[in-house]
């Protein structure tokens, strides 16, 4: 099993399609770091620090200053009277501890959206709170637990531990020093001095974490990539599945009939003759003695598009010829923009000479084996 395994993964040498993308990110598989998270935490953290709780410790400070001061001035009666007097004083209280504290949150809440937004692609999909036997396999539980993934987790979080950990260990020792052996330090001034020692930790510990979050964003999309490449095999199946697929053959069908159709419209008005065979085919010449070398075939069709040719072409006042086998003939050999085969032009001189004659109201004469038709269908 485990052979077939590594046999299998070797065999996907290929880069994954945008479909085998899509069916990942469709059953809940995204390149998301979560790096990203503990970063604008950290960040949201350093600028409540240096922004947020300067400004805002003067209001909080002066609402439970009037709390405690209406606290021994104020007096709660009995029953109902007594609590809207509670409620009263609550009220006050509780908007001004809620507006000095709004920025906090908001800078928190900001920096769990900006969290979000760049750690990676965000999905919701069923298929990952879908109970799985392998998510209660010892064998399956293994497997993640020694997987290339889970080295590279254990390693940022080692890092990032022994890191931080240093980092507030040099902190704190430099913070108590300066404290204890500064000059005239007051007991007044400890809660401005460690919230100073705490921001410029946090400042050290985001400037950490940007090279590990860049780090886990690259990893994250290159092992995503790695994980969904596929076989010779898988590019295959897939290429036959999207053109066997009759959504796909229907919505190609109509899409060329939309896009002849349209080229039809515009192409038949300009051109010199139509060409039938009477019914069943058609095909649209153009001849412009200045600029043309010989006849340019401007759209052919069958059946309907033959039908559809022949009505364009009498609505716009455009001649058109019977010839069976030079219809015929042409139809096989001929492409759309293409021009008349040199075989052809002997015969298609005459019937062109003739076409201009009538433009020119001068007596022409047709060849052989064809007639003006003046009936579309």
């Amino acid at each position: 099993m485990a052979q077939n395994d590594d046999t299998d993964r070797s065999n996907k040498t290929l880069e994954p399609t945008e479909k085998k993308l899509n069916d990942a990110r469709n059953k809940g598989d995204t390149p998301a770091s979560r790096e990203t998270g503990n970063l604008m935490v950290v960040v949201a953290l350093t600028l409540i620090g240096l922004f947020a709780l300067p400004a805002q410790t003067a209001p909080l400070v002066e609402a439970f200053a009037q709390l405690f001061d209406m606290s021994g001035r104020i007096v709660v009666g009995e029953g109902a009277a007594g609590l809207a007097q509670l409620d009263a004083v609550f009220s006050h209280f509780m908007i001004a501890v809620a507006v000095a504290l709004a920025p906090i949150f908001l800078l928190l809440l900001g920096g769990a959206a900006m969290g979000v937004v760049i750690r990676g692609e965000t999905v919701i999909a069923l298929d990952r709170i879908k109970p799985k036997a392998s998510n209660i396999s010892p064998l399956s539980g293994l497997k993640r637990l020694f997987s290339a993934d889970s080295l590279v987790e254990f390693l940022k979080s080692l890092l990032k531990v022994l890191a931080v950990g240093a980092l507030a260990i040099w902190a704190t020792y430099e913070a108590v020093s300066d404290m204890w052996t500064g000059p005239g330090f007051l007991p007044e001034k400890l809660p401005g001095y460690l919230a100073e020692a705490a921001v410029k930790l946090l400042l050290v510990v985001a400037a950490l974490l940007v090279p590990i979050t860049i780090f886990d964003i690259i990893w994250k999309r290159f092992d995503w990539i790695r994980k969904n490449r596929m076989s010779h095999k898988e590019v295959k199946d897939e290429h036959k599945e999207l053109e066997g697929s009759p959504e796909i053959r229907a919505k190609r069908a109509q899409l060329r009939r939309q896009r002849s159709a349209t080229a039809m419209a515009t192409a038949v008005p300009m051109a010199t003759v139509i060409l039938t065979n009477p019914t069943r085919l058609a095909i649209a010449l153009k001849y412009d003695r200045g600029s043309d070398a010989a006849p340019v075939c401007v759209a052919k069709g069958a059946d309907y598009m033959a039908r559809r040719i022949r009505e364009i072409a009498f609505e716009n006042d455009v001649p058109m010829v019977e010839n069976v086998p030079l219809t015929r003939a042409l139809y096989e050999v001929i492409e759309v923009d293409g021009t008349v085969p040199v075989e052809h032009w002997a015969v298609l001189a005459e019937i062109i000479g003739f076409v201009l004659d009538l433009e020119s109201n001068l007596k022409g004469t047709l060849p052989a084996n064809s007639m003006l038709m003046t009936d579309p269908r």
